[in-house]
């Protein structure tokens, strides 16, 4: 079975009840059960993992260049705008990245809108709340 990996940054562990007016009120358990449900619809297995530990989600892009891994969806939480580290192991690896987030990056703080990792990604979706993460499997089913 295809699987995709669903890679979360720090701090989203505390979705649901961490500026909701901003992420959202669902936690990233319930986004999870969604995501597994979606899967199954698509024939496809997710594997989702979040750590607030840089060098974890390094560890697993590389585990992402394994055949059976067909994309990457990751949301980088605060590395997305601070982590070369991040952005290197991503292009390291050639299996497909989709950059996420909930919120718009573009719409909050000067600070948030630069990503160092879009660069190397396939493509971003954000703004969606929790439906990012959805739409994000869709698309990686379509690579």
């Amino acid at each position: 079975m295809r699987k995709v990996l669903v890679l979360n940054g720090p701090n989203l562990n505390l979705l649901g009840t961490r500026e909701p007016e901003v992420y959202g009120s669902d936690t990233l358990d319930e986004i999870a059960q969604r995501l597994h449900a979606r899967a199954e619809e698509l024939g496809l297995e997710v594997d989702i993992r979040q750590s607030n530990h840089e060098g974890h989600l390094i560890d697993w892009m590389q585990e992402a260049g394994e055949p059976e891994t067909q994309a990457v969806i990751l949301n980088a939480g605060g590395f997305t705008h601070t982590s070369v580290a991040l952005r290197d192991a991503i292009a390291a690896v050639t299996t497909p990245v989709i950059e996420v987030h909930l919120s718009n990056p573009q719409a909050r703080e000067s600070f948030r809108r630069r990503s160092l990792i879009s660069g190397v990604c396939r493509g971003c979706i954000s703004g969606f709340g929790a439906l990012s993460y959805l739409l994000a499997l869709d698309a990686a089913a379509r690579l």
